[in-house]
C-alpha cells in the first residue's frame, strides 16, 4: 500500500511525525510519501522547506498561495498524485487547497481519502449556507483524523460515524525530546509561558494578573518565551505595571526549549483561541503542571482540573490571578504529584499511539470498496479549489469562507 500526506506545508511539528510514520508504516508494508504545496505564506515561514528525501517534495518552494492561480496549483497537485499513485491520500481540511484537491483527485481515481483537522466547528464562524456546503464536501471523506475522541461530540454531530471512520492522535510531539532525564525538579520558583506574541494569546491579561502575584509573593518569577509583533507593547505594559520579576526571553530554538521548561515549576497559556496548542504537549512532556483556558482545545483532552493543573476561566478577569496563587501556594509534594500526572497523561499521546491509530484505519479502509459519489457532492467538489487564508490566524475570533 502507498499513502501520501498532502498539505499546504509540513513543517515544525510535522517533520518528526512524518519521519516516524515513514519508518513505522514501512515496517508494516506501507510506503509513505509527503508533499507540501507551498514554501511561503505560512505562519511557519521561519522553518523553510529544505528536505532532500526523494519521497518528500514541495511543489512551489519559492511561492505562496496568493502568487499562483488555482488552475496552476491543481495541475501541480494532480501531476504529483498521478506520479506517486497512492492508494490513500491524507490531507488537511477541505477548506484548504490540500484537502479540496486531494479529495477531488481521490474521488476521481477511486482512492481513499483521510482528512485531518484539529479545529472545532463551533469555534469557526460560518453562515448556515457555508456550513452546509462544507458538510456536503466533508461527508465524502473516508476517514476523519482528529486529535482525540473528545472531539467526537462536535464532529459526530455533523458527520455520520457509520460512513466516516473517526480515529485520533495526530496532534502529538516527540515526547522524548522534552522528558526530564533525571526526574523533574519543582522548586525553581518560576512560571513559564511559551507563546507567539500575538493578540489571541491574551498576554496583557497575564501581565495584569502577575501584578497581584508580585504583591502576594516575593519569590516567584514569570518567564515569557517567544517573539512576535506585540513584543515592544508587552514590554512597555510590564514597565507601566512596575513588574519586577517578569522576563521576556525572546525567541528560543527548539533545541533550547526543553531547558527553559525544565527550569520552571508550571506552564501557563491564557489564549483566547487555540485549534489545539502543541506547546501544551511540550510542557507536559517536560513534567510541568499546566494552567490553561478552556479556549485551548488541548486543554479538554490533556488537562484534568486539580490533577495536573488548573483551568482558567477566561471570561472572569480575576480567575487567572486566583489560579496562579492557588498553584504557587501548593505544598511542594502536591506540585510534584501534578508533575507526575502530567507525564502520565501525555505518555498516552505519543508517536506510537499516532502510528497505531493510522495503521489500524488504513487496514480498515483497505478492506472496503470505494464510496460512490452522488451528483451534487460531485459537482461541488469539482468546483471547490480550497483556499490558504492565514490572515487572522493570530486573532481570537475566526471566520471562514468555507
Amino acid at each position: 500500500m502507498k499513502v501520501l500526506i498532502l498539505h499546504t506545508d509540513l513543517r515544525v511539528y510535522w517533520k518528526r511525525r512524518i519521519h516516524f510514520l515513514r519508518d513505522y508504516l514501512a515496517a508494516h508494508g506501507v510506503e509513505l510519501f509527503a508533499v507540501e504545496i507551498f514554501g511561503k505564506g505560512s505562519p511557519y515561514d521561519f522553518d523553510p522547506f529544505s528536505r532532500t528525501e526523494k519521497w518528500w517534495d514541495c511543489l512551489f518552494p519559492k511561492k505562496g498561495f496568493g502568487e499562483l492561480s488555482q488552475i496552476k496549483i491543481k495541475k501541480a497537485v494532480f501531476k504529483k498524485l498521478k506520479k506517486v499513485d497512492p492508494d490513500v491520500v491524507i490531507a488537511g481540511s477541505i477548506v484548504f487547497s490540500s484537502g479540496a484537491l486531494g479529495l477531488r483527485w481521490a474521488k476521481r481515481n477511486k482512492k481513499k481519502f483521510i482528512m485531518f483537522d484539529d479545529a472545532k466547528p463551533s469555534r469557526v464562524q460560518r453562515s448556515r449556507l457555508v456550513q452546509s456546503v462544507k458538510n456536503l464536501i466533508t461527508e465524502q471523506v473516508d476517514a476523519l483524523w482528529l486529535p482525540s475522541d473528545e472531539y467526537d461530540e462536535e464532529w459526530g454531530a455533523l458527520y455520520d460515524k457509520t460512513k466516516i471512520h473517526f480515529f485520533y492522535g495526530f496532534d502529538c510531539i516527540d515526547n522524548d525530546l522534552f522528558k526530564p532525564q533525571n526526574g523533574k525538579r519543582l522548586d525553581n520558583k518560576k512560571i513559564i509561558c511559551v507563546s507567539r506574541l500575538v493578540e489571541k494569546k491574551n498576554i496583557p491579561v497575564l501581565l495584569d494578573s502577575w501584578k497581584l502575584i508580585e504583591q502576594n509573593n516575593d519569590v516567584y518569577k514569570l518567564s515569557i518565551v517567544g517573539d512576535g509583533p506585540m513584543l515592544d507593547k508587552l514590554i512597555a505594559h510590564a514597565k507601566s505595571l512596575d513588574l519586577k520579576r517578569v522576563e521576556f526571553a525572546g525567541a528560543v530554538s527548539n533545541g533550547q526549549l526543553p531547558k527553559y521548561l525544565h527550569d520552571a515549576d508550571a506552564f501557563i497559556l491564557q489564549s483566547l483561541d487555540e485549534s489545539w496548542g502543541l506547546v501544551v504537549n511540550e510542557a507536559m512532556a517536560a513534567g510541568l503542571p499546566v494552567l490553561l483556558t478552556s479556549k485551548i482545545n488541548a486543554a479538554a483532552t490533556l488537562l484534568k482540573d486539580g490533577v495536573n493543573g488548573y483551568f482558567i476561566n477566561v471570561d472572569n478577569p480575576t480567575d487567572m490571578k486566583l489560579q496562579l496563587l492557588v498553584f504557587i501556594n501548593l505544598p511542594l509534594a502536591a506540585k510534584k504529584e501534578m508533575s507526575d500526572n502530567s507525564l502520565k497523561i501525555i505518555s498516552r499521546m505519543d508517536f506510537k499511539y499516532m502510528g497505531d491509530q493510522l495503521l489500524e484505519t488504513l487496514k480498515l479502509l483497505d478492506s472496503e470498496p470505494p464510496r460512490e459519489l452522488k451528483f451534487l457532492p460531485h459537482l461541488v467538489i469539482n468546483l471547490w479549489y480550497g483556499q490558504f487564508n492565514t490572515r487572522g490566524w493570530d486573532k481570537p475570533e475566526k471566520s471562514a469562507l468555507l
